[in-house]
């Protein structure tokens, strides 16, 4: 807890010294002389060569120090993102650090029903109202790609997903394209439908290198094109420890970190100031399941690789705490709240990826509205109090006096409505009441309120025309 400058007291959470955080960069950078990168991409090759600093051997580049604190240098350490609309959406970077935004997503395969429950496979329409959804709740800022529909062929999946959600908001879009030889098509959509994409961009691409220690063809080949687009690229890396990455938090740190200053390099050699962001998604290997679990460690890795990207003074992409509950529930809760809260009281940058659940295989609209509330409180928490005199409401303590009340104060009718309003999923109620109304369930509740929320989602004026100018583009193409 601080105190800044203008007497407000601001919770915030420091996880590493700055002492803590060079031990880090020397770390990674003693991966990157010595172990090296393992580059699968001719193109790439020949992009290190070229700088004369970096060493070949086989198929395994060395970076140098030099190269390393050149990029780190090159990198811009904010940017704007904008809406569909061009109006700015919000700024992200070293000098943004007071909020950390959320979105939702991201590439599941499956659908949970809101209500039910029930499990189905992803289809267009799901990508539709989730979309909208993630539109209308007030505490996300940006779109992920949501799901995988299953209901167009393989090839076109990517496209009919875009086109779906841009269509169906005015949000920032973060593009996540799973086949090889399509982000071209992607980008040639969206300007068909748009217009210029990178004046005023709204369109962010992600990419993955392997872990460990890997850039891939298709990972090389969509930033090049990214790039050439003039769009800003998130170069992330996913983990599970003790499988892809050392059962140590140290390990995993200074691996992951070494993965990400060579996507830097590699970001700034294709075209110097290219607009990057970098982070991480460490997670634990669940050896009975083969699968990945978020942990306690794998929160702090999270907060660790933020607190790095603010020393370097690149803007951060995290974890958003999705993918171990099987539905809107206690397991899903349990990470949310930790996520959200240390995100927000951290120096997380952009959470992306909510509503996962299953491993992040099956997207719930519930968890997302869940999500939302815990966001929201999240960020009110984040946001601290005042502590100047005016606030100590001196004068009313003295007015009011021992023994009196504050019920009709002029702070408690300035404050009541915004601190302590009704809950919109779950109204205040006494022990009486609920026990009148039947006993309903918090689930109940929520899943109610998901329900009705998606009753009234509102079609976009002009979702129709795009969707007809998108879907004869994309048959064009097939």
């Amino acid at each position: 807890m601080t105190i800044s400058g203008s007497g407000k007291v601001i919770p915030h959470l420091n996880l590493l010294t700055r002492e803590q955080k060079g031990e880090i960069h020397e770390h990674s950078i003693k991966i990157l002389f010595s172990t090296g990168i393992r580059v699968d991409s001719h193109e790439a090759r020949k992009i290190f060569r070229k700088t004369g600093t970096a060493t070949e051997k086989n198929d395994r580049i060395f970076l140098s120090r030099e190269l390393v604190d050149w990029a780190i240098k090159t990198a811009p350490s904010d940017f704007t993102i904008y809406n569909r609309s061009g109006k700015v959406a919000f700024d992200i970077g070293a000098h943004h650090l007071d909020k950390t935004r959320f979105g939702i997503g991201v590439t599941n395969t499956h659908y949970q029903e809101p209500g039910p429950g029930k499990v189905i496979k992803f289809l267009r329409k799901h990508m539709e109202v989730s979309t909208r959804l993630g539109d209308a709740l007030p505490n996300f800022d940006i779109i992920s790609t949501i799901g995988i529909p299953s209901d167009v062929s393989p090839e076109s999946s990517d496209l009919f997903g875009v086109l779906d959600m841009y269509a169906n908001t005015e949000k920032p879009l973060i593009i996540l394209v799973l086949k090889d030889n399509t982000i071209l098509k992607v980008f040639d959509l969206l300007e068909h439908l748009h217009g210029n994409i990178s004046g005023k961009p709204f369109v962010l691409a992600y990419v993955n290198p392997v872990t460990p220690l890997i850039i891939n063809d298709s990972t090389v080949e969509k930033m090049i094109a990214t790039v050439q687009r003039g769009l800003p690229v998130i170069y992330s890396n996913y983990s599970m420890y003790g499988a892809t990455t050392p059962f140590s938090s140290a390990g995993t740190i200074a691996l992951l970190n070494a993965e990400l200053l060579a996507g830097l390099v590699l970001s700034q050699l294709i075209k110097e100031g290219t607009l990057v962001m970098l982070g991480s998604l460490p997670a634990g290997f669940e050896m009975t399941t083969m699968s990945s679990t978020y942990t306690p460690q794998s929160f702090l890795m999270n907060l660790a690789c933020a607190e790095m990207m603010e020393y370097y003074s690149i803007p951060h992409c995290g974890t958003s705490g999705s993918g171990n509950g099987w539905g809107p529930d206690l397991l899903a809760g349990n990470a949310l709240w930790m996520n959200h809260l240390t995100s927000c009281i951290g120096n997380v940058g952009l959470a992306p990826f909510v509503g996962g659940n299953f491993d992040s295989r099956t997207f719930s609209p519930t968890t997302v509205v869940y999500a939302d509330t815990i966001i929201k409180m999240a960020k009110n928490f984040a946001s601290g109090f005042l502590l100047d005199e005016k606030s100590a409401a001196l004068e009313e303590i003295n007015s009011v006096g021992p023994g009196g009340d504050f019920l009709i104060s002029e702070s408690t009718i300035k404050n009541y409505r915004k601190e302590i309003e009704n809950n919109p999923v779950w109204p205040a109620t006494t022990l009486e009441k609920w026990l009148k109304s039947g006993n309903p369930r918090a689930i109940d509740l929520l899943e109610e309120h998901t329900l009705e929320l998606i009753e009234n989602l509102k079609t976009p004026p002009d979702y129709n025309e795009l969707i007809s100018q998108g879907e004869e583009f994309i048959n064009k193409l097939s």
